[in-house]
């Protein structure tokens, strides 16, 4: 088969511009910064653009690989998009793509007054063979970065998801079956994970068999839930109680460390209080007796129904 058999859109709407979503986080680090340049001549000494430009030819410098950390570089290839997006990548188009039929091949640069890092300077190296044009440069860890507090740096949030085995498998998620409607329970966490924060209320209109509820309660969310059908009370609150009681082992209970806790409220809906007689007049619903009908017109006076009990 060329082409997924069947993939499928989840639409995300905000209110405002002023609703930002929850982008991935990983742990930063300096893995990248990896590279170490050693001057081991003096160098010749040109201006470029108005900068002080260092020239260092083969055996006068080295570069190794090592361990990354704050103080290294990292290795940035000074093609396509680069020549374009930053000043560096600008400089190496403007200044240094065609100087190896002057200075050479395999040459170093030393380049004074650019970058955004630590370091007064930026490295760069030009092709190493005659045929090549490319070349790169090196750059350290940006000051910003440095000077932060997190630990983590964010990524975007991706616009493509594999979930035909998560669909497969989720026949039996959280005791339920509920055959050709039913959602894993990985992709109602990625859409809460990404669109909602814990404490939140999240509303779902269709319960169906409760997923949306028993991810939302495991993430440390609040939900509320409406089903008309039958699978209310065959379904919702038997999955929602097991996941209360800390017995649902399934779905993201593992990822959330859930182990049970929490409480809900179940409501069932009273039948309306008006209602037409057979002659098209709003008459009082038979349904409703003395009690029932007090407390609905309390409600509608902005009134709490408490009736006084008498000793």
């Amino acid at each position: 088969m060329d082409f997924h058999k069947q993939i499928e859109q989840v639409h995300v709407y905000r209110k405002g511009w002023g609703a930002k979503p929850n982008l991935n986080k990983k742990t930063s680090s300096y893995e990248k910064f990896n590279y170490y340049i050693k001057e081991l001549a003096g160098g010749k000494e040109i201006s470029l653009g108005n900068k002080r430009v260092m020239v260092f030819q083969k055996g006068e410098y080295l570069i190794e690989k090592g361990v990354g950390s704050d103080d290294g570089l990292k290795e940035v290839w000074a093609s396509g998009t680069i020549l374009d997006g930053n000043s560096s990548g600008r400089f190496f188009r403007d200044f240094l793509a065609g100087r190896s039929n002057i200075d050479g091949l395999g040459v170093l640069y030393r380049v004074d007054g650019i970058g955004d890092d630590k370091f007064p300077y930026r490295y760069f190296t030009g092709p190493q063979r005659a045929s090549a044009s490319k070349g790169k440069y090196y750059q350290g860890v940006p000051i910003d970065k440095l000077n932060s507090d997190n630990d983590f740096s964010t990524t975007p949030i991706e616009n493509y998801y594999d979930f035909a085995a998560n669909f497969g498998n989720c026949r039996h998620e959280g005791g339920v079956d509920f055959r050709s409607g039913k959602k894993p329970e990985a992709l109602v966490e990625l859409i809460l994970k990404h669109f909602s924060n814990p404490g939140d209320l999240v509303l779902d209109s269709f319960a169906g068999s409760g997923t949306t509820a028993a991810v939302a309660h495991k993430m440390g969310r609040q939900w509320i839930t409406i089903e008309l059908a039958e699978q209310a009370v065959t379904h919702v609150v038997p999955r929602i109680q097991s996941v209360i009681d800390g017995k649902d082992m399934t779905g993201v209970t593992e990822k959330y460390n859930w182990q049970g806790g929490g409480g809900f409220r179940y409501l069932r809906l009273a039948p309306s209080l008006l209602k037409k007689d057979d002659w098209g007049n709003w008459v009082i619903n038979k349904e409703y007796n003395a009690e029932m009908l007090a407390e609905a017109m309390c409600k509608h006076m902005g009134f709490t129904y408490a009736p006084r009990v008498r000793a």
